[in-house]
């Protein structure tokens, strides 16, 4: 293996940013940056004067605002809670929220008992909780359904500004729902309508259809390796 030591320079990164394709970074050589912050104090200046300029460029080309369909996925812990403190956002600039609940059930949640204070905020939990309690496809499939129809309510009415649909993923994996028919929607809504779409294992279709998409990936937890028990405040 060839090595180059290179200084860790706004010119050094630049020109390796700017030019991936250049022949010689084809070769097996190894780039070996070396940080010298420390010896040369104006690289500090230089190099966050080039970031500035960077998120400068970025700003001026993001120049129009739609509505947002969002995906938040992954095996890790956080889709749900991703999800509602963008409701808090929204909330916060006094736009009204619609929220359904696709999977779990009545079971008192502190982050229902807080979003359904607001006024603009509607909260509907419909699901029978984790599918492998009603041991009923035909049941799940009825529920599945039932949340639909209210998600479909919301889409339609133009009060909503944001819809959160929650475990919705685990729906359409489990092809509870047709998921032409939900990505038709999908396609269909208001130009200004953001929703948002939690859960493990979303569609590829769906994610391709999605302007944002974040995939959680677990790489601790107390549940899996020390046998901690869900936590109020913490898991619900």
């Amino acid at each position: 293996m060839n090595r180059a030591l290179l200084p860790a320079n706004d010119n050094v990164i630049g020109f390796l940013e700017d030019s991936p394709n250049l022949p010689f970074l084809a070769q097996p050589w190894q780039i070996l940056l070396v940080d010298n912050s420390e010896a040369h104090p104006s690289d500090h200046t230089r190099h966050t004067a080039r970031r500035k300029a960077g998120y400068e460029r970025k700003q001026a080309r993001a120049t129009r605002e739609k509505g947002l369909l969002m995906v938040f996925t992954g095996p890790g812990k956080g889709k749900t809670t991703a999800a509602f403190g963008m409701a808090l956002r929204a909330v916060g600039h006094g736009m009204r929220v619609g929220v359904v609940q696709f999977i779990k059930g009545g079971r008192d949640s502190a982050e229902r008992a807080v979003l359904t204070r607001f006024e603009t905020v509607d909260f509907q939990t419909l699901g029978d909780g984790f599918t492998w309690l009603t041991q009923n496809r035909a049941q799940d499939i009825a529920t599945a359904e039932s949340a639909w129809a209210e998600a479909e309510r919301m889409i339609r009415d133009p009060r909503y500004d944001l819809i959160i649909l929650d475990e919705l993923n685990v729906v359409l994996n489990y092809s509870y729902l047709d998921l032409a028919r939900v990505l038709a929607t999908f396609s269909n809504r208001r130009p200004e309508l953001h929703i948002a779409v939690t859960g493990r294992n979303a569609p590829a279709v769906l994610v391709d259809l999605a302007d944002l998409v974040s995939e959680i990936r677990c790489v601790k937890h107390p549940y899996r390796e020390q046998g901690v028990k869900a936590q109020r405040g913490i898991e619900f």
